[in-house]
C-alpha cells in the first residue's frame, strides 16, 4: 500500500516525519510532496532519507538537464499510483486551494488529480483557524468527502492559545487507516442504486412529478465506487453530473424505471432504491397538448410498486435498502414499510423538515433495520451516503456471521 504525504508551510512541518515513519511501521509506502513553504521549515533531504523514496517539491523538473514529458505529467502517476493523499500539516492557505479547484502547485494539482481517498489535518493561528473563510473551505471539502483530522487545541507557536494545533500523530495515523481499510470495504459488491424523480407524462409537454434532485442517490453511488464497489446507477430525470459509475442508466417514467431495475437486478448484490418513484400515472395520456379551455378532470391509477417487487423476488443473499420520505407518522410508517416490503433496511427521511432532504446539500434522517433504529443527524448527503454504506457492511457481516446452535 502506498499514499502520498503533502506537506505544506507551517511549524508543524516538521511533525510530519513523525507521521511518515508510523506509517511505515505499518507497511505503509510513503512518498512525500513538498510545497515550497514547507522546505522553508524542513529540508526534502530528511523525508528522502526517512521513507527511502524520491521527494517531490517542484511541478516540473526544471533544474534536470533530462526532463522529458514524463516529468511534466508526474502528478498524473502520482495520482494514480496511491492509494490515499494525507495533508499533514494542511495551512489555510492549503485549504482554499483544495476547496476551490486551484492547482498552483505539485501538491494542490495532485489533490484534484486523484480519485483516492483525502485525508488532511489542518494546523494554523486560532483566528485563522476560527475564520468564515476557512470554515466555509472545510464545509466544502467535507461535503466533497475529505476527511478532515480536527487540530487540537492549547498553545500555539504564534504565542496564543486556543483551536488550531496539528492533531496528535496517532490521531492522525489511525484516521488514515480507517479511510484506507473503508476504500475496500465494498470490494466485491455490486450495488444497483435508483436516484432520481419520474416523470409521468399528461400530454406531450406536460408531466407529473416530484421534487426529488437525485442528489442522494448520486452520492451513495459515488461513495461506493471510493469503497471499492462495481455500481449501477439508475436515474430518473436530473441536473446532475452522474459519477464514473461502471453503468449508467436513464430513464424517465415509473414504467421505464421498473423495467430498468428489473433488467439489472438480477446481478446486483445490493440495491438501494433512493428514486422518488411516483405512486400515480394518469389513466390516459393526451396525444396533443391540452387545450386550457377551463377546468380539468385528471384520473390517475397507481404504478406499479417497485420496491415490493424487488423484495418479493430477490435471490438469498441479496441486500435490499429502500427509503422512506414521510411527513407524518414517520417511524411507524417506516417500519410498515420495512416489514410489508420485506427489506434489510430502510432509510428514514422526514420530509416536513425545512431546509434538508428534496433539493437540498443536507440530510438527516434514521436508518432502520428490523433489529435497531440508528438516528442520523444532519449533515451533508455525501456523508450521509458513508453512514448508510456503513450499515451496508454490518448488514453483509451479519448475513456471513456463522449461526451457533443452543
Amino acid at each position: 500500500m502506498k499514499i502520498a504525504l503533502g506537506v505544506t508551510g507551517g511549524i508543524a512541518a516538521y511533525k510530519a516525519a513523525e507521521i511518515a515513519r508510523r506509517l511505515q511501521d505499518r507497511g505503509i509506502r510513503v512518498q512525500v510532496v513538498m510545497t515550497a513553504a514547507a522546505q522553508e521549515f524542513v529540508r526534502p533531504l530528511t523525508f528522502a532519507a526517512l521513507t527511502g523514496e524520491k521527494v517531490i517539491t517542484e511541478m516540473f523538473s526544471q533544474r534536470d538537464s533530462n526532463s522529458t514529458l514524463d516529468s511534466s505529467v508526474e502528478h498524473i502517476g502520482v495520482a494514480q499510483s496511491i492509494d490515499a493523499l494525507l495533508v499533514a500539516p494542511a495551512t489555510a492557505a492549503s485549504l482554499a486551494r483544495f476547496a476551490h479547484g486551484l492547482s498552483e502547485d505539485f501538491l494542490s494539482t495532485l489533490y484534484l488529480a486523484t480519485t483516492a481517498p483525502i485525508v488532511v489535518a489542518p494546523a494554523m493561528n486560532v483566528n485563522m483557524w476560527r475564520h468564515p473563510a476557512t470554515q466555509a473551505n472545510l464545509h466544502t471539502l467535507r461535503a466533497r468527502g475529505v476527511t478532515i483530522v480536527e487540530p487540537g487545541e492549547g498553545y500555539l507557536a504564534c504565542g496564543m492559545t486556543g483551536e488550531g494545533r496539528l492533531a496528535d500523530t496517532d490521531v492522525i495515523v489511525e484516521a488514515l487507516l480507517s479511510r484506507l481499510a473503508h476504500a475496500a470495504d465494498l470490494k466485491g459488491e455490486h450495488l444497483l442504486i435508483s436516484a432520481g424523480p419520474t416523470y409521468e407524462p399528461i400530454d406531450p409537454v406536460r408531466f407529473l412529478g416530484n421534487r426529488s434532485s437525485g442528489k442522494m442517490g448520486y452520492a451513495i453511488a459515488e461513495a461506493a465506487l471510493r469503497r471499492g464497489a462495481r455500481v449501477t446507477l439508475v436515474s430518473g430525470p436530473t441536473a446532475l453530473t452522474a459519477p464514473p459509475v461502471q453503468e449508467f442508466v436513464s430513464v424517465e417514467t415509473s414504467a421505464q424505471m421498473r423495467e430498468a431495475l428489473l433488467a439489472h437486478f438480477g446481478h446486483a448484490s445490493v440495491t438501494i432504491m433512493t428514486a422518488a418513484v411516483s405512486d400515480f400515472a394518469p389513466a390516459n395520456v393526451a396525444a396533443q397538448k391540452i387545450k386550457r379551455e377551463g377546468a380539468m378532470n385528471l384520473q390517475l391509477q397507481p404504478t406499479a410498486d417497485i420496491l415490493a417487487e424487488l423484495g418479493s423476488n430477490r435471490a438469498p443473499g441479496q441486500l435490499l435498502i429502500g427509503f422512506a420520505a414521510e411527513t407524518e407518522n414517520p417511524l411507524e410508517n417506516a417500519r410498515r414499510k420495512l416489514e410489508r416490503k420485506h427489506l434489510d433496511a430502510i432509510v428514514l427521511n422526514d420530509v416536513s423538515r425545512p431546509g434538508i432532504g428534496f433539493n437540498s446539500e443536507r440530510n438527516s434522517g434514521n436508518i432502520i433495520t428490523a433489529g435497531e433504529c440508528t438516528e442520523i443527524p444532519e449533515m451533508s448527503k455525501l456523508e450521509m451516503a458513508g453512514r448508510i454504506l456503513d450499515a451496508v457492511v454490518k448488514l453483509r457481516a451479519r448475513q456471513q456471521t456463522p449461526k451457533v446452535n443452543a
